[in-house]
């Protein structure tokens, strides 16, 4: 990991810049293939599928008997994992909920706001090396708490043409209503402008790599919405004196070895503890099954030596992290100035795999800065707020006149119409 003391402010956004390509680099790609999608549908689907995972496919869609024969392949032990993670994540994104709003802002107008379920949603699961069946659970819980009609969900398919059991197990436990073998670029096009096999959605939810995170966002120009650009995980910790270097080392790891492309920093007042951990990466490092991943994401990370804790939290700002570890004694100082990070874990024995499994909340986080601007998944993210509202005949006599101003002064003479003839209406009838 490369070591940087005491950076100026002034060299912060090129030192804290991701390993990711942009853009650019990659939506040429994505938008030759959504083209084609869009014109050839299942056909551009499977002639993607067998280029890009190397598996011929007849059949994009998972049958029940497969789904039948996965849950008999997971262990009772993992399914009891997975439904202990399932109702801490239940319980947190249902406390979520809230009541309809509702309000009278002048005699006779009443307003209120009530919240309805986007009723078409798709899934993406990242597959490959690393299924991430948690993450159907971060999805289809709260899609179905929000009460979403229909759940599609696509993941890529391995060599044999054949979805990992637990995401399938996973996928029917919480809901999911169709379940496709279809990864990447070609998944979130098919989800997009809907296929003979696969339907359309109104908006698009996942993590994935960089290709993933692009098509997403292309998607948006043709009419569907996503919950954020959300690409390689990332993770930065701020530790001082306090806190357990191996602790440290461990979850910086638990980040890198998420793909190549993934980001771990840690920030520290300590020299020391920088020292420590640095040793106590590579002595981990080396007994991970996923090392060579790993070591990959280790040449891209940093940790950071800064003067005091106020530079600290402004370069954490100035990163927005996905997910931000907290171990020092002045915990709360970092608590409460924190304004930008997907996730906040606080103390020793808080590991970012909690958050990433079973604690209860949401491990689909914004990534690449974007926690600057985007929140994780929640349960508001499946569902819309519609405000109403009713106008008595006092009501409108009430806000009429203020309408009417209003509207002409735009120069908006039928807005303004349609309160004027009601006005003359009612003063017609007080006059009989």
């Amino acid at each position: 990991m490369k070591k940087i003391y005491n950076p100026k402010p002034e060299t912060w956004s090129e030192l804290l810049k991701r390993p990711t390509q942009t853009i650019s680099d990659i939506e040429a790609t994505v938008n030759d293939i959504f083209s084609e999608i869009k014109l050839k549908g299942d056909s551009s689907v499977k002639k993607y599928t067998q280029l890009f995972d190397g598996i011929s496919l007849e059949d994009l869609s998972v049958s029940a008997e497969e789904i039948s024969a996965a849950e008999k392949n997971v262990s009772e032990e993992l399914k009891e994992a997975i439904n202990l993670a399932k109702a801490n994540i239940e319980k947190f994104h249902r406390a979520q909920k809230t009541e309809r709003i509702a309000v009278e802002t002048t005699e006779g107008v009443s307003c209120w706001q009530e919240k309805r379920a986007i009723q078409k949603v798709g899934l993406y699961i990242p597959g490959g090396s690393a299924p991430l069946f948690s993450t159907v659970l971060m999805l289809a819980i709260p899609a179905n708490i929000a009460g979403c009609r229909e759940i599609v969900l696509c993941t890529p398919p391995d060599k044999k043409g054949k979805i990992n059991p637990a995401i399938l197990y996973t996928a029917k436990l919480c809901g999911v209503t169709k379940i496709f073998k279809i990864g990447g670029i070609q998944a979130i096009g098919a989800m997009t402008f809907g296929t003979a096999s696969v339907p359309s959605v109104y908006k698009l939810f996942g993590p994935g790599n960089q290709f993933v995170t692009v098509a997403k966002q292309i998607a948006t120009k043709h009419g569907v919405a996503i919950d954020m650009p959300a690409g390689p995980s990332e993770l930065l910790v701020f530790a001082d004196d306090t806190a357990n270097a191996s602790f440290v080392a461990s979850d910086l790891l638990s980040q890198a070895e998420h793909g190549a492309d993934s980001q771990v920093v840690l920030v520290t007042t300590s020299e020391k503890l920088l020292i420590s951990v640095e040793k106590e990466v590579e002595k981990q490092l080396a007994s991970l099954p996923r090392k060579l991943i790993a070591e990959k994401a280790i040449e891209n990370s940093k940790l950071i030596l800064v003067e005091n804790n106020t530079q600290a939290i402004n370069l954490i700002n100035e990163y927005g992290p996905e997910h931000f570890i907290v171990v020092s004694k002045e915990e709360d100082f970092f608590v409460e100035n924190i304004q930008n990070a997907g996730s906040v874990f606080i103390g020793n024995y808080t590991p970012e795999s909690a958050g990433d499994y079973a604690s209860g909340t949401n491990h689909t986080l914004p990534t690449n800065g974007y926690a600057k601007q985007y929140s994780g998944v929640n349960l508001n993210s499946f569902l819309k707020s519609m405000t109403f509202q009713k106008i008595s005949a006092k009501g409108i006599q009430n806000i009429g006149k203020a309408i009417e101003i209003l509207a002409e002064a735009e120069g908006l003479q039928a807005h303004k119409n349609a309160v004027t003839l009601r006005l003359e209406r009612l003063k017609n009838k007080t006059d009989e």
